[in-house]
């Protein structure tokens, strides 16, 4: 009886965690529907590519993987893409936050740098 009703607990919670994984990746969320390449980056710059034209209105923010701030130039290409100069950092990781403004949701990337 014990392993019956562990076995049925293990499989609730393995299709709870599958139905909310496929949510996170179905999800219409602007700044988590991004393109970032080339990943890892060897070039000048990193680009962010977007599925709907929210890139001139997104806020950025770039931390390296310690938390520290970093001032990075960036600039809107058009309306679905942002071009960032990634040329003077050091080889690592490093996140990238994203806010919508429109519709205030937050996403947060990382990249490496090589």
């Amino acid at each position: 009886m014990k392993t019956t009703v562990l076995a049925l607990l293990v499989l609730i919670t393995s299709q709870a965690f599958a139905q909310n994984h496929d949510e996170v990746f179905r999800s219409n969320d602007p700044t988590k529907t991004v393109q970032v390449y080339p990943n890892p980056a060897v070039a000048d710059y990193l680009t962010l590519k977007f599925e709907t034209p929210i890139a001139k209105t997104v806020k950025l923010q770039f931390h390296s993987i310690i938390g520290t701030s970093l001032d990075l130039e960036h600039e809107a290409i058009d309306e679905f893409e942002i071009r960032v100069k990634v040329k003077d950092l050091a080889t690592g990781y490093y996140i990238i936050g994203i806010q919508d403004a429109q519709s205030g949701s937050r996403a947060i990337h990382k990249f490496l740098k090589k």
